[in-house]
């Protein structure tokens, strides 16, 4: 029981606004349909936004090993996704390289980690 009737309304505002800013951020262009049209230099752009994205999200993981920068063989992490990326350039199978990562990862983790 959350108390008073205006707390009440405030609290489905808040769950509705929120509601709708989910909403619109992450489906606006497909709701938006095809009137929607990019120039040609931001349709190029926007092509690389999936690789940008996952590039953000992965290196930070591989370079550091509890908040510190480590470049060294002793971050398996950073080892096995060289390999991986290496394995990709390639032969460009993604499977491969991440059997490969995982592979090099597990190695030099117990190699080094004991």
């Amino acid at each position: 029981m959350i108390g008073s009737g205006a707390s009440d309304a405030y609290l489905w505002i808040a769950i509705v606004l929120i509601t709708l800013s989910a909403l619109l951020t992450r489906a606006g262009l497909l709701l938006w349909g095809t009137g929607l049209k990019f120039r040609p230099v931001v349709q190029s752009a926007l092509r690389y936004a999936p690789a940008c994205a996952l590039a953000a999200i992965l290196v930070p993981d591989l370079l550091f090993v509890d908040q510190h920068l480590v470049l060294t063989p002793e971050n398996p992490r950073l080892i096995a996704g060289l390999v991986s990326c290496l394995i990709f350039a390639f032969f460009r199978s993604m499977i491969g390289s991440l059997i490969g990562g995982m592979a090099v990862y597990w190695v030099v983790s117990y190699a080094f980690l004991g």
